[in-house]
């Protein structure tokens, strides 16, 4: 009996192996996919949404738009064209979120550093202090990489009306005006179609891990 069971012991451990990779496979194959929801502006805090928009449930994009960066370049959403990206609302002398904010980016930054498919946009709700030099010299200290990541000035009724109605991050309320003010911390998660796919507190780590492993899925999603 012993010589039998040590003759067929090695087939018995092969045959165990391979019975333990069968069922791994199976039970992954069954597992549904991790898939990250498609934003539409009913699916938001009414808050945060333009009123105009507040019964949108499909087709929301990105819209275009044509800003400067920290290079005095103009950037525009071709920039951005078959790209993911990360983009948020900052001003170079907030005392507050923002420098938070920015810490936190630039550790998103260095996350994709080597990743030719994933970029980051960050745009001055203080445009008018936030000059191109302002911009750099923010750049500079911070960490920005130029080809990673753009910080941008512009137009503020154009950079207002992108944060309410294209990345529905912030409160309703003000038209870009003179006196008009936003502050947010949400971080956003948009696709190659230009659409959102997921809002984070870009003041909390946990928050910027949710989105690392967020945006592994979205790349994921782009190989199947």
């Amino acid at each position: 009996m012993k010589t039998f069971f040590a003759k067929y012991k090695l087939f018995g451990i092969v045959l165990l192996c391979l019975s333990a990779v069968i069922i791994y496979l199976f039970y992954n194959a069954l597992q549904p996919k991790k898939m990250l929801p498609i934003y539409q502006p009913s699916m938001v805090d009414p808050t945060l949404v333009d009123s105009t928009l507040h019964y949108k449930k499909k087709y929301h994009r990105i819209a275009d738009f044509t800003f400067t960066n920290q290079n005095g370049q103009t950037i525009t959403q071709d920039d951005y064209k078959d790209k993911i990206y990360v983009a948020d609302f900052f001003f170079t002398t907030c005392p507050t979120i923002c420098p938070i904010m920015t810490k936190n980016m630039a550790g998103i930054q260095e996350a994709i550093i080597d990743d030719p498919d994933v970029l980051l946009l960050s745009h001055s709700v203080t445009p008018v202090i936030d000059s191109v030099p302002q911009l750099k010299k923010y750049a500079l200290e911070k960490g920005v990489i130029d080809s990673k990541w753009n910080l941008v000035t512009g137009d503020k009724k154009q950079i207002y009306e992108m944060a309410r109605k294209s990345y529905l991050a912030v409160k309703t309320d003000g038209d870009g005006g003179p006196y008009d003010m936003i502050h947010t911390e949400n971080f956003i998660l948009v696709d190659k179609e230009r659409r959102i796919r997921g809002f984070y507190d870009g003041t909390n780590p946990e928050e910027i891990d949710k989105l690392l492993q967020d945006l592994k899925i979205l790349k994921d999603s782009y190989m199947e």
